[in-house]
């Protein structure tokens, strides 16, 4: 129960590595705000931590890309809980095309939730945690570092949350925030998605080429298993000293740069 007294708000929390990292941070004792435009499924993935650990999560609909409604709702949740220790912004949105076919929507879509999304809150969590420190953990992706044929505007999205982390890490060390980045290849439900979108023989092809890449196993990540202790890590005194870096969790696949 290392997290014991702590209050953490966890973007993204409605399903898949969200809502496994909201689980793990209430098993560790900590009061949790999950944020998500899924509602239905948001208030769930709640009320069933909240059966296991009760009180521990409250569930708030944010939408992270609308600036107003971040800083609404983390005022809220942070004076609900009476502080902010950590803030792991986990929420995103996928979308794949040739580079010469990509459109403007898309673009804006996937660039107002990963990158204006990850301004947002990260500024939010900056004005809570600036008086006495904290922690804030952004999601990158292998993407952002080696690129992703088929997703270049997913890729940059990607690229720019973690050189906006490498960059805020410095600035804002002084206030004792530590901010780094994950990468993780982990099965997701946007990946089941991706999944469903592929013929047989694609599918096949895609497995094949998992196995060959993936040191570790040959296929994406489970959340709980080899996701969720890292950002239970990252959020706590342990990691105090670590910062601006992104962790590859990813089985392997990414070189160390």
């Amino acid at each position: 129960m290392q997290f014991q007294g702590k209050k953490i708000i966890v973007t993204g929390g409605a399903r898949g590595i969200g809502a496994s990292v909201v689980r793990a941070y209430a098993a560790q004792g900590a009061k949790v705000a999950s944020l998500d435009v899924l509602d239905a499924e948001g208030e769930q993935a709640a009320a069933q931590v909240n059966e296991q650990f009760p009180g521990a999560v409250t569930f708030y609909h944010c939408d992270i890309a609308n600036r107003g409604e971040v800083a609404e709702v983390f005022e809220a949740a942070v004076g609900l809980m009476g502080g902010l220790d950590a803030m792991a912004n986990i929420a995103g949105v996928e979308r794949t095309a040739p580079a010469e076919d990509i459109g403007q929507e898309h673009w804006d879509l996937i660039f107002d939730v990963n990158v204006r999304g990850t301004l947002h809150t990260n500024q939010s969590a900056f004005e809570h945690m600036c008086e006495r420190g904290g922690r804030i953990i952004n999601f990158g992706s292998a993407a952002g570092l080696t690129g992703m044929p088929g997703a270049a505007h997913y890729a940059a999205s990607k690229g720019a949350v973690l050189a906006w982390t490498r960059t805020v890490a410095q600035e804002w060390a002084r206030y004792g925030i530590t901010v780094n980045a994950v990468a993780p290849m982990i099965w997701t439900p946007m990946y089941d998605s991706h999944r469903a979108k592929m013929t047989p023989g694609e599918l096949t092809a895609h497995d094949r080429h998992l196995a060959s890449i993936i040191p570790l196993g040959g296929k994406l990540g489970n959340a709980d298993r080899d996701l969720a202790p890292v950002m239970v890590f990252l959020a706590g005194d342990g990691a105090r000293f670590i910062t601006g870096q992104t962790l590859s969790v990813d089985g392997g696949t990414v070189p160390v740069r």
